[in-house]
């Protein structure tokens, strides 16, 4: 299958052939939902967290007699039962969160959403993303010759300081290579500019 190439400002300057395999698949938005739930799951990093009895300071003498005080028998103040002790089932940052997904389900999905994105017209294609001048300016021109308005992903196919620095300090816009193309950046950015030799180079 076929698709325009543009240069900079947004203009046809040829064609280019895309794998069918990548971006002719069907859509299947349950299974993308499930990989970016599961993506996200994964970045996760458990920070709640309540001490238990084991945890709390202090707490090793027995607080006072077994027998002979008429009050209930205690052995330790950090008890949960006491103030100031332990909590009995409170969060803890041992906790995983990690979901699995299959490599055939984490590639289907993202080759479903390429290929709706493309059919959107979310997904163009760049000649390159070489600049000129290190300017901030021109990558903002860049951004709104193919979208004035919304989110948008930049996927290089190598390595490109000079563009990465003009970039980064535009609001919603990622640059990312593409051996890093994943799910979720593909669903959370409205648009998705690829640069042509870039295409070559995906194996999903």
């Amino acid at each position: 299958m076929k698709a325009q190439v543009f240069n900079q400002k947004h203009e046809a300057v040829g064609e280019v052939t895309l794998p069918k395999e990548i971006f002719d698949a069907s859509w299947k938005a349950d299974l993308v939902h499930q990989v970016v739930k599961a993506q996200l799951a994964n970045r996760r990093t458990p920070v709640a967290h309540a001490k238990g009895r084991s945890e709390v300071r202090g707490g090793g003498r027995k607080p006072y007699a077994q027998k002979h005080t008429g009050r209930s028998r205690q052995g330790s103040t950090r008890s949960p039962v006491w103030i100031g002790g332990g909590k009995a089932h409170g969060p803890h940052k041992d906790r995983d969160y990690t979901q699995k997904i299959n490599k055939k389900m984490r590639v289907a999905a993202l080759r479903s959403l390429l290929s709706q994105k493309l059919r959107d017209s979310e997904l163009q294609i760049i000649d390159t993303l070489e600049l000129k001048n290190l300017k901030t300016k021109q990558a903002a021109e860049i951004r709104k010759n193919f979208a004035a308005k919304g989110s948008m992903l930049f996927i290089a196919s190598k390595e490109s300081a000079a563009f990465s620095r003009a970039a980064r300090n535009l609001p919603k816009v990622k640059i990312a290579l593409v051996a890093d193309l994943n799910v979720y950046d593909c669903a959370a950015f409205k648009y998705i500019v690829l640069e042509q030799p870039a295409v070559a180079q995906m194996k999903i």
